[in-house]
């Protein structure tokens, strides 16, 4: 309790100390030894580059900087320190998960939208599954991700629920080549290459890594046998010894020439699936699931006149997942999108966006014993629109859109977007912003024909609408800021298991959540060495039943990093994560609790051709990297089946020691 009280006041020390920083300053500080944090811009919210301050959504940006200074072993350690997001896993198929402000009311990442430089990548056979690409990744091509809290649908359609995360790739300015290495205990490592190359018009990046975290040693406790029909758990209780696998491959590839761009990436990643209360043990027989994800858009940019801008691309995602023991599943869905997106400024102070896009999406899966359950297609259609308006320029715009969208067999549909930001002083931005967002039911959820589960060709579209309030202040040192925000989500698709409506369980719009909270950051360079940050959530959720706390996800959470980069070459920084403790209902009887939890991650690079008269390549630095300092173990809810057991998510500590060296 001592530590979770300290760890909280330093969080409230950071970000409040923020605020009273920010207001003894009557002018900030504009000495041009002090300008060294970039005003951020982010092109996420509107498809076109703004100011931070200026963008209608509640969004964070982790810069290169960050980057470099906290590194990381995969995009999911990455996210997860990003204000309000939390990492999580559920049962059996998407078994790494991020949520966004708590929202883990689905069993996959389906309320969360993945883009790689402004382009979706979706999964659509169950709706959301993002494992492979937030476990192998190549992080080394990242130039900054940029997360939005809160909907997104109406510029980027089905998916975009709850948040919308944006991974910005590097682009060639230069030719170069940078090799990574890294070796840890039980034979993890972590290797990782990438290459520029530059002649005029033409640029090219390329990027791939390779990582195995140490298989997890762990004892997880079963029944010994389980109907999945009815969720009616019999049985003794066994234990087993089991060894979790974690590795996989990414690579990426981006080529500009002119107007026309290219970018591909595939990812794959190797684990297990978790039904703890079945009949069978099945992790202890070898073999492991496999996520697979293909990912490559074409795009062209014209520029029609001064003042109207015009991108067309066409994206394809395709996703495997192969289960090898019990319901020994494969299943393989693709995606194809066709877009063109306009930017006009017909004045200096409005600036509109509006576009067309077609969905092509289509899926089969099978299982060994009943053969092909799925197999179907879907058509989707939208129209959008957005529009931002300075009624005094640098003091108050407005902000307002919508998108019609045309999901197959199923009626027309528009969610709307609207908002006001205002500064009243320098630097100090007030927004206020409502969003509506959809979820187009997933392939499984229409036709899935399965013994366990039956689809529903009448499932309607999920609906979210969200308000959100906040008070901003973005300067050259210091960024902080407060934000409330109060989601209402309804149709949520679920299996209804009550046997009333249907004679299986069967996916229906039988969801309805109030979801509500706070949360505060602060980032602040106290000098160029040294760089502090720090974020804080409450969220609270209720159903239409009035039972409270329906997401594993802890009500409070927070969450501190603190960096020391020299000149001379030596980065040392350490990031905190802090989650409490949940409600009651989710103890367990079997495996480890899932309880509050506290991991901490040191990141240490030397640059040895500063630090001393060495001089190979463009660079050589020795790398000392630590994940999980205090070596402790994190469990969550069995979520998806019956509560009363629990997950392993997240294994002891593991040292990581290694070079980098580029060319």
């Amino acid at each position: 309790m001592k530590k979770k009280i300290l760890f909280l006041g330093v969080v409230a020390v950071l970000v409040f100390g923020t605020v009273f920083d920010v207001t003894a300053q009557a002018e900030p500080v504009m000495d041009e030894e002090l300008l060294f944090m970039e005003i951020p811009t982010v092109i996420t919210a509107s498809k076109f580059t703004e100011k931070l301050s200026d963008a209608p959504g509640v969004i964070s940006v982790i810069t290169k900087d960050e980057l470099e200074r906290f590194g990381g072993t995969t995009l999911k350690d990455i996210l997860e320190r990003v204000p309000s997001l939390i990492g999580s896993s559920v049962y059996m198929t998407d078994r790494s998960m991020i949520s966004v402000r708590g929202d883990q009311f689905k069993n996959s990442g389906s309320h969360v939208l993945l883009l790689i430089n402004g382009r979706p990548i979706r999964e659509i056979q169950e709706g959301g599954i993002k494992s492979e690409t937030l476990e192998s990744f190549p992080i080394n091509i990242i130039e900054k991700i940029e997360v939005i809290r809160g909907p997104g649908s109406v510029l980027y359609g089905s998916g975009a629920f709850s948040g919308v995360v944006n991974i910005i790739t590097e682009k060639a300015e230069e030719n170069d080549i940078t090799m990574t290495g890294l070796g840890g205990k039980a034979s993890a490592y972590d290797t990782q290459g990438k290459a520029k190359y530059r002649n005029g018009d033409l640029s090219i990046v390329a990027a791939g890594r390779y990582h195995k975290k140490p298989d997890w040693n762990t004892t997880l406790d079963y029944l010994s046998s389980y109907n999945p029909a009815s969720l009616d758990p019999t049985g003794n209780l066994v234990s087993a010894e089991v060894d979790i696998p974690n590795k996989g491959p990414g690579v990426y590839l981006g080529v500009n020439y002119k107007k026309l761009s290219f970018m591909s990436t595939y990812n794959e990643w190797e684990s297990s699936h978790f039904i703890p209360e079945f009949c069978n043990l099945f992790h202890a027989y070898g073999d492991n699931d496999v996520w697979k994800k293909g990912f490559a858009d074409m795009g062209y940019a014209i520029e029609v006149n001064e003042k109207w801008n015009m991108d067309i691309n066409l994206t394809y995602t395709r996703s495997k997942l192969k289960i090898p023991f019990w319901p020994s599943t494969s299943r393989d869905s693709y995606e194809f999108i066709a877009e063109c997106a306009n930017f006009i400024n017909p004045v200096e102070k409005l600036g509109v966006v509006f576009g067309g896009l077609y969905n092509y999406a289509a899926g089969k899966e099978k299982t060994l014993d009943e053969g092909t359950i799925s197999d179907s297609s879907q058509n989707n259609f939208a129209l959008y629109t957005q529009a931002d308006y300075w009624v005094q320029q640098d003091i108050m715009k407005l902000i307002g859109g919508l998108q019609a969208n045309k999901v197959e067999n199923i009626g027309l549909d528009i969610v709307p977007r609207a908002g006001l930001i205002f500064y009243p002083v320098s630097y100090v931005n007030v927004k206020t912003l409502y969003s509506r967002a959809f979820r187009a039911p997933s392939i499984n959820e229409i036709g899935i024909n399965y013994s366990a589960m039956q689809g529903n060709p009448d499932c309607k579209p999920e609906k979210v609408d969200t308000v959100d309030i906040g008070v901003n202040y973005i300067g050259k040192k210091i960024q902080g800021g407060v934000n409330l925000f109060y989601s209402k989500q309804t149709d949520i698709i679920l299996q209804d298991r009550t046997f009333t409506k249907f004679s299986a369980p069967t996916y229906d719009n039988i969801g309805e959540i109030i979801h509500r909270g706070i949360e505060i950051e602060g980032k602040y360079y106290v000098n160029k060495e040294f760089l502090l940050l720090g974020s804080a959530l409450h969220q609270e959720s209720k159903d239409k039943d009035g039972n409270k706390d329906v997401t594993p996800i802890a009500n409070n959470g927070a969450k501190a990093g603190i960096s020391y980069k020299s000149e001379k070459g030596a980065t040392v920084s350490l990031f905190s994560i802090y989650q409490g403790g949940l409600d009651e209902k989710y103890d367990v009887a079997v495996n480890p609790s899932p309880g509050a939890y506290n991991i901490m991650n040191l990141n240490c690079r030397f640059d040895m051709n500063k630090l001393s008269d060495w001089n190979v390549g463009k660079g050589l630095s020795l790398l000392f990297r630590v994940d999980n300092l205090f070596d402790r173990e994190v469990w969550v809810p069995n979520w998806g089946l019956i509560l009363g057991n629990s997950l392993p998510v997240n294994q002891g500590r593991t040292i990581y020691l290694g070079a980098e060296i580029a060319f």
